[in-house]
């Protein structure tokens, strides 16, 4: 999809946000209960001397629209939150999943839990929070595609970055691989109409994390938000305005998406505009993005579906009544 502002919105983060820190053990980790191994206490152990490198790597060599936290308490436990790229149906999203490292670890992979938040906005990324990827071992691939003790949790969050949160995620799911680089009617108009709900389905996530943001992420949740604001809702009145381009084509933006936009749009402004009010804290922004949110929230989708439904079924009745 096509998308609005340019480069400067990498550089729109909170600069005291660290892109790696060692943080408190965050209370609501998918994984936080899970038995910690003995191996990871051991200092000696390659599990320990394996994470510790890790780390050093994750410290290092980051992308910018990557952030990720481990625990001191907790080696085995990780949070990360992707950036979702320009040009793509996530752009300026916060996407974010907990892993948990096994007790074999680096023989095994990483379990990885996305915050879907009940939504199904990815074919890789299920409603319940499973990320299907051939570097988890969660979907079959090449051999060369599957994890072995020399892959990272670097390798998985870039994979996730580049292959899950794409600007066509269409072709994530199996079987449509084949149509990725035609440039027929058929597959645009596809690739068009999923790339409208999942544009949805992200402001949606956006509303949800600013609702209820991960622990130790709070400030940096309210911040991103705060300073791309203007920019999310620039981008979702230009799709109103204006065709989607997919490849070298441009397809004129569906009704039913036009209209959930508008709808979403004045549900973001004046959710951007809680959190914009000054003189408050973070935690007051927080609550007030949940009383916001709360009257409002699900009727942004099916008012469009609906009505279509009842103008289909009205319709043979008013073309019978025309012919009489």
């Amino acid at each position: 999809m096509a998308s609005g502002s340019g480069s400067e919105e990498n550089q729109a983060t909170n600069e005291e946000f660290k892109h790696f820190d060692i943080v408190q053990e965050a209370s609501d980790h998918r994984y936080r209960n899970s038995e910690q191994s003995k191996s990871f206490s051991k200092v000696n152990s390659f599990a320990h001397r394996t994470i510790m490198r890790e780390w050093r790597s994750l410290e290092k060599d980051l992308p910018e629209s990557i952030y990720v936290q481990v625990y001191e308490t907790r080696i085995d436990l990780l949070r990360a939150v992707i950036i979702g790229a320009e040009g793509s149906p996530y752009h300026n999203g916060l996407f974010f999943f907990d892993i948990c490292l096994p007790s074999d670890y680096p023989f095994r992979p990483p379990k990885v839990y996305y915050h879907s938040h009940g939504l199904d906005l990815n074919p890789n990324l299920y409603a319940d929070g499973t990320v299907c990827l051939s570097l988890l071992n969660t979907w079959y691939g090449a051999k060369t595609e599957k994890w072995t003790q020399n892959s990272t949790i670097l390798q998985v969050l870039v994979s996730i970055q580049a292959l899950v949160l794409n600007d066509r995620p269409y072709f994530n799911e199996p079987g449509r691989e084949r149509g990725k680089n035609r440039n027929c009617p058929k597959w645009i108009k596809n690739v068009v109409t999923y790339n409208e709900k999942v544009f949805i389905l992200s402001c949606k996530t956006m509303l949800y994390t600013m609702q209820n943001p991960p622990k130790n992420f709070e400030i940096f949740v309210i911040e991103h938000f705060c300073k791309r604001a203007d920019s999310i809702l620039a981008n979702v009145m230009a799709y109103q305005d204006f065709f989607l381009v997919v490849g070298a084509s441009e397809i004129k933006a569906s009704i039913t998406f036009k209209w959930n936009l508008r709808r979403m749009h004045s549900k973001l402004k004046r959710v951007f505009d809680t959190i914009s009010k000054p003189n408050i804290n973070n935690s007051e922004k927080i609550e007030n993005v949940k009383k916001e949110m709360k009257p409002h929230m699900f009727k942004i989708d099916f008012i469009v579906p609906a009505f279509l439904v009842l103008l289909a079924c009205a319709l043979p009745f008013w073309v019978m009544f025309m012919l009489s």
